[in-house]
């Protein structure tokens, strides 16, 4: 009992921490992709976040063709390292060097949430609030905007009502349930 008793709450931890931290460096990628104003005071905090693990990984691995490679790996070795954690404390009997392979549907799902919750975010705060300034939206808009954009010139406006977020999610939603399961099953990921 005190094994399976203390292991979902660590388990809980352990997720939670890595994740902020994972999804941290995620948001600093994707913003650094998209070209978003590295001035906001969000980015600062999430520059100065990921800086202390990120900058000596970019000493060893420089970007190529603007994507920051060191990012991208620094989120699979803190991705495979969560998912190491999670197969010790809950006794399954896994090779851990297949952490690595499930490592790439979980960022994968996490890079699609990110951009859909940007997206519901920003739609929510245009009906509450619309025309408002924020340092929060405004990199939600620097992320949102490249799916956004070529989405609006295919999708019209309906009685001046913007539908091109909604195809947007639809259009992620699908690409999530038709892209992850076969990585999973490819790579066996049990956490399905």
């Amino acid at each position: 009992m005190g094994i399976s008793y203390l292991s979902n709450p660590l388990v809980f931890l352990i997720q939670f921490l890595f994740g902020l931290y994972i999804l941290l460096v995620m948001l600093r990628f994707l913003l650094q992709l998209t070209h978003a104003d590295f001035y906001n005071p969000i980015s600062q905090f999430i520059v100065k976040m990921t800086a202390p693990l990120l900058n000596p990984l970019r000493r060893v691995i420089p970007g190529m063709a603007g994507i920051d490679l060191g990012a991208i790996v620094l989120m699979w070795l803190l991705q495979s390292l969560e998912l190491a954690l999670i197969v010790i404390v809950s006794g399954m009997g896994t090779h851990l060097a297949a952490t690595f392979a499930w490592s790439l549907p979980e960022l994968i799902n996490l890079a699609l949430n990110v951009f859909l919750f940007a997206i519901l975010i920003q739609v929510i705060v245009s009906w509450i609030n619309p025309g408002t300034y924020n340092p929060v939206l405004s990199l939600i808009h620097s992320l949102t905007e490249p799916l956004l954009r070529p989405a609006r010139r295919i999708v019209p406006t309906l009685s001046g009502m913007d539908l091109s977020p909604m195809f947007v999610m639809v259009g992620l939603t699908l690409l999530k349930m038709l892209l992850l399961p076969p990585l999973q099953m490819l790579t066996g990921t049990p956490f399905r």
